[in-house]
């Protein structure tokens, strides 16, 4: 279960853009290079009790690269969502709660949580087999 405390000692977008060692450049680039649509911006509506978004991120992945700037965008601007990034390969704790087929530490992880930390809906990744 992921408390608000918890939760709370993520970093925001900029600490973990600022604290980024590999792949900075591009991640900044990408998240420049995304737009949101209105459709995509529905994701959210549908998910209308969603107050925090747990990222569960590495700055080497990747698949990261590709699908954390969306998200960030996603909720940029929705002064009613706050999200925080957690680095998985420090925060173990978090990353066994959302393992991938119970087994694996895929990420990204996004975990989508109500006012009350009740989790509404998360998406792991997901490669097809």
């Amino acid at each position: 279960m992921v408390t608000k405390e918890r939760f709370e000692q993520g970093m925001t977008l900029a600490q973990y853009i600022d604290q980024m060692s590999a792949n900075k450049a591009r991640f900044v680039r990408a998240l420049d290079a995304t737009s949101i649509t209105s459709e995509e911006t529905q994701v959210l509506e549908r998910l209308g009790a969603t107050r925090r978004v747990m990222v569960i991120t590495e700055d080497w992945c990747g698949t990261c690269l590709g699908e954390v700037p969306f998200v960030a965008k996603l909720v940029d601007g929705n002064p009613r969502i706050e999200m925080r990034l957690f680095p998985r390969d420090a925060n173990l704790d978090l990353m066994n709660q959302y393992l991938n087929k119970g087994l694996y530490r895929s990420i990204p992880v996004f975990a989508f949580f109500d006012e009350h930390m009740k989790e509404v809906a998360r998406f792991l990744e997901c490669r097809p087999s």
